[in-house]
């Protein structure tokens, strides 16, 4: 039967082979060029110094850059291992420096917990190296061994006795593999006092002797992450009590374990908006995160919300807290220490281990509770400020709908697409609504900007026709009832094009009815191409307008119709503007002398028309977005010389409702017999 808490040669694993870290590099110990890497040379060190420390052997760590810019890590641990290795025939000390993953952290039995960049180790250390020297105290001995490049220059040699334990190692990175091998004495400091942090009375002494001036600093914090959190939150505003001190003569601090898990967990708020977590995992960072923080969040937010409800203290503001609002002033590191955990990539920025967010929740669930029971006078103050967010969001979230809504820019008024005139009244001016911004274009480019403003629409707006708006029997045309109304109001409002259309037009898109003096535009203009998609999308927008209340601005003769051409004939440097095909086949017969003896419709006509028209020069407009800004404004935008249509109901206002029901509802079969009924009348398909 064995001792399974040793640490001898056997319980070193190996995976051979330190070539593919000398190839790829970067994959074992992170950019070579930035300092990153550099520096995770000796994080990979002193890491194997800590996990010394979590296993309970270790208590002091140095860190030194010499004069030469070597680095060198020593602590008063065990000492690496180095009796010989029965699989590796060799001192288990060489077979940690030259291969790739072997190591104690590798035996479970070894070291329960470990960090360091992905157990990579100082085997990695020792192959991107240009030389290292290890130094172990063991046994009762001292032993040496020397590496060039990766490789042992001799075996391990006993040099004498030594009455110490632990182990030193001196390395100098390869001037072949970094960019730069000169340390930052600033970088390393900051690692080593969070380190220190995070493993409460061990003492890491950092030296800088690169410099004239020696520089020694030491960090040993028996609070642990307490004493972390208050460092964090130093020069930040304090949150005060009721006699304007300091509400936190201490933070709160959670320590619980279960299943393996360690978490250790500090917090306190203070007078700030802004959130500072800090996850780790093993005294790794995690930037993204993890199920270690979204068990902290996810108990955090019940905790609060729990207390809250018990103490009656949302009831006069009926809110609801949520972990947006708790984030607010909030500072906290969160610890954990966990024997095998998973990571979403080599670089553990997030941890990924499913079972610890309900270790984590539970923990701090428990912990917290008792707590913020115990801490009455601290615990509402804090509330206090969570409620205070959440009421600000919730005011923020209310007004980002009310500007959702009405789809307007909140500085203007108006949508971003609308380009305005310069005449800031209804009288004598003009909205043109086209499709596109290829359209809209052209239609800036050449309209008046002093009383013309254009609108592009994004394609085929929703159809907004509500099948359930039936026509009254009586034949009055008008719908039915507040409810279908309110229907098609929630329809209208539902397109995010239909309300920048509605604000464009200086109107309510919640209202039920509408108020003519707040249009912005005396007339506005649908002007879409001259094909069948144009067509459709008249059709879609003339359904919006014949919805109540926006009926009203057809009442009261403020909608029409452009009419583009769909052809122009170019007749030496002139050219004619055509509206469609029918006004082409007339132009055809005025200017042919044969016309009066040929029948309309007949074969010998529609040959005609073909052999006319390829006597000349047509050219036929896909869109308006083909048009130049100078034809769109001599053939569409002009009053002088364009030809508009106004909408208008006909006197049979049933009549007009059915025709749209047929066209825009959803009875297929209408539509159908529709079609069929009037397909006799298509001369010209347009497909």
């Amino acid at each position: 039967m064995t001792n399974k808490n040793t640490y001898q040669a056997d319980s070193i694993k190996v995976l051979k082979g330190l070539e593919a870290v000398k190839k790829r590099p970067g994959m074992y110990i992170g950019d070579t060029d930035d300092g990153t890497g550099l520096h995770h040379m000796v994080y990979e060190v002193v890491d194997n110094s800590i996990d010394e420390a979590l296993a309970g052997y270790c208590k002091n760590i140095n860190v030194k850059i010499n004069l030469d810019g070597t680095i060198t890590v020593n602590d008063d641990g065990r000492g690496i291992p180095v009796d010989i290795h029965k699989g590796e025939k060799k001192s288990a000390a060489e077979v940690i420096m030259t291969q790739l993953h072997a190591g104690g952290k590798f035996d479970h039995e070894s070291y329960k917990v470990s960090g360091g960049l992905h157990g990579v180790g100082v085997s990695v250390v020792n192959a991107l190296s240009e030389k290292l020297e290890l130094e172990i105290n063991r046994d009762g001995k001292k032993y040496f061994i020397e590496f060039n490049n990766g490789e042992a220059k001799s075996p391990l040699k006993a040099l004498g006795k030594s009455k110490y334990t632990g182990t030193q190692i001196t390395f100098l990175p390869s001037k072949e593999i970094f960019s730069s091998i000169k340390f930052s004495a600033n970088i390393i400091i900051k690692r080593m006092r969070e380190l220190a942090f995070l493993n409460k009375g061990i003492k890491i002494t950092f030296t800088d002797a690169s410099q004239k001036k020696e520089k020694i600093l030491e960090f040993k914090y028996d609070g642990g992450v307490l004493e972390f959190v208050d460092f964090l939150d130093e020069k930040r505003d304090k949150l005060q009590n009721k006699n304007g001190n300091d509400l936190f003569k201490k933070p709160i601090y959670v320590e619980g374990k279960k299943n393996g898990v360690e978490i250790e967990c500090s917090l306190k708020w203070n007078a700030g908006y802004s959130e500072d977590i800090f996850p780790y995992t093993n005294n790794i960072f995690q930037k993204d995160g993890g199920t270690h923080l979204l068990g902290f969040r996810s108990a955090l937010t019940r905790v609060i919300n729990k207390y809250a409800s018990e103490n009656n203290l949302l009831k006069k503001n009926k809110l609801t807290i949520s972990g947006d609002d708790i984030k607010e002033g909030l500072t906290c590191v969160l610890s954990t220490k966990i024997p095998d955990p998973k990571f979403s990539s080599q670089t553990k920025d997030k941890l990924v281990s499913s079972e610890v967010r309900m270790i984590v929740e539970t923990l701090i669930n428990e912990k917290l509770s008792i707590w913020f029971d115990q801490n009455p006078s601290v615990a509402k103050i804090i509330l206090a400020k969570v409620i205070q967010a959440a009421m600000a969001r919730d005011v923020a979230r209310k007004a980002r709908e009310n500007v959702r809504r009405k789809g307007a820019i909140e500085l203007s008024g108006l949508p971003g697409k609308l380009a305005d005139c310069q005449i800031g009244k209804q009288e004598g001016t003009e909205l043109f609504i086209v499709e596109g911004d290829s359209a809209g274009g052209s239609a800036k480019q050449g309209r008046n900007r002093s009383n013309q403003a254009v609108l592009p629409l994004r394609g085929k707006i929703l159809n907004t026709y509500v099948e359930d708006l039936k026509i009254k029997k009586n034949g009055n045309g008008n719908v039915n009832g507040s409810d279908q109304r309110t229907k098609a109001l929630s329809k209208m409002i539902s397109s995010n094009e239909i309300v920048t259309l509605i604000n464009a037009l200086g109107l309510d898109p919640k209202a039920n009815e509408i108020d003519l003096k707040d249009l912005r535009y005396g007339k506005i203009i649908i002007m879409t191409d001259a094909d069948v998609d144009g067509s459709h999308i008249r059709a879609l927008l003339l359904t919006f307008f014949n919805n109540k209340p926006f009926n009203k601005l057809i009442e009261h003769g403020h909608v029409y119709l452009a009419q583009p051409p769909l052809f122009k004939i170019n007749k030496g440097t002139k050219g004619i503007y055509i509206k469609d095909e029918e006004e082409l086949e007339n132009y055809i017969l005025t200017n042919n002398k044969e016309n009066k003896k040929i029948k309309k419709g007949s074969k010998e006509f529609l040959k005609l028309i073909e052999i006319e028209k390829s006597k000349m020069s047509i050219q036929r407009f896909k869109g308006l977005g083909e048009m130049n800004p100078e034809e769109l404004w001599s053939t569409t935008l002009n009053p002088e010389t364009r030809n508009l249509l106004q909408v208008q109901y006909s006197k049979n206002a049933k009549k007009d409702q059915e025709l749209i029901h047929t066209l825009m509802g959803n009875d297929v079969t209408l539509r159908k017999d529709f079609i069929i009924s009037n397909a006799i009348n298509v001369q010209n398909l347009d497909i």
